[in-house]
């Protein structure tokens, strides 16, 4: 059998690739015959780089860069071609905020990666967007490229207080005629029920008697930008940096369907028997563009079988059929949940082995 493993990252434990070597270890424990190919996923978010450098090569470029907070922090840019990709919660993620004080990180870094980017000379920048702490409306990043402001910029959204002015032509003319591609799945606008702070502020660390006033920023933020952008799809991503990538004139494109096109999954799921994928937990929120909707949408149109190793299944059978998803298996279900946190790659392999019993032939073809 020619089998293809296609996870996402299990959050807080596994990179994308250390999930899919755990799959193919436990796999070939099982049926050592079968034909393993390894495409490690991202949508955007935490990874993006270390899956397209797996992909498509390219030269890493180690830059450091300001991190939510202020400190530097390492984070790097891959030069594919003319093309030039970086991964914002590199600079911003959450697990440099610990969750905590998303009023006060900046996206600066980000626009200082973005800065690195533009110096290698690449006709395109593509910014991963997804997995930040931080909820400032991408002000951050415009101040690193040149926004100035009647406001603070680069100190998160308590700076934005107040703003009544934000002038982005020096912004837009270090970006020039380069094509900005922000890379996401998150559709919400910068502001309002929808947007940035309510959908993803609480899971910042941002309290709910807070999200208001915080919403209430980045409203100002956007009537001294551009209103409309603010509107637009996938303003609110990653908290807001959506917004001033689309204000400097970024495209918007699917994470997952970028990072599927750059590892040819098409293609390499018509040459498979069976797709695998994963995350860390599989719910009905992975049919908004997350990586085990987006892969088994691949695997449905080349009429092949999808199922789904998880840290956590969270749907009925019925929502895994929607989600395109044959079966899904629950490593805490399956080993526990100390056994799952504890050694994430040994029970992954471990479930994998197990799941071989069911899907793997016997005669190995």
């Amino acid at each position: 059998m020619r089998i293809l493993v296609a996870p996402d990252k299990f959050a807080g434990t596994l990179t994308a690739v250390e999930a899919a070597d755990a799959v193919a270890a436990g796999w070939r424990r099982r049926s050592p015959d079968d034909e393993l190919d390894l495409a490690p996923m991202s949508d955007g978010g935490p990874g993006f780089v270390d899956v397209l450098h797996a992909a498509l090569g390219g030269e890493l470029l180690a830059v450091t860069v300001s991190g939510p907070f202020g400190g530097p922090v390492p984070a790097s840019v891959l030069l594919a071609g003319d093309t030039a990709y970086v991964e914002s919660a590199q600079a911003c993620g959450i697990h440099l905020t610990g969750a905590e004080g998303a009023d006060l990180a900046t996206t600066l870094g980000v626009g200082e990666l973005v800065a690195a980017a533009l110096d290698t000379g690449a006709r395109t920048v593509v910014v991963g967007l997804g997995g930040s702490g931080t909820n400032d409306g991408g002000a951050g990043l415009l101040a690193a490229l040149g926004a100035t402001s009647d406001a603070r910029l680069d100190v998160g959204a308590a700076g934005l207080d107040g703003i009544r002015e934000v002038d982005l032509t020096a912004a837009r003319a270090r970006v020039g005629d380069v094509r900005l591609v922000a890379a996401s799945d998150v559709d919400n606008p910068l502001t309002g029920l929808f947007g940035a702070t309510k959908v993803f502020g609480p899971q910042k660390g941002l309290a709910e008697d807070a999200l208001m006033t915080v919403d209430g920023w980045l409203e100002q933020l956007a009537v001294a930008v551009d209103r409309r952008t603010a509107l637009e799809k996938g303003a609110g991503a990653a908290g807001g940096l959506g917004f001033a990538l689309l204000a400097l004139g970024a495209t918007r494109e699917p994470g997952i369907g970028l990072v599927a096109d750059a590892v040819r999954l098409d293609e390499r799921a018509r040459a498979a028997d069976l797709v695998i994928t994963g995350e860390g937990a599989f719910d009905y929120s992975s049919r908004a563009g997350k990586v085990p909707y987006g892969v088994a949408s691949v695997a449905g149109e080349a009429l092949r079988p999808c199922i789904a190793l998880a840290g956590r299944v969270l749907v009925g059978a019925r929502e895994m059929r929607a989600l395109g998803v044959e079966s899904a298996y629950s490593l805490v279900d399956m080993v526990g949940e100390e056994r799952a946190l504890g050694d994430p790659a040994g029970a992954l392999a471990d479930v994998a082995e197990r799941v071989a019993r069911t899907w793997s032939r016997p005669d190995g073809r």
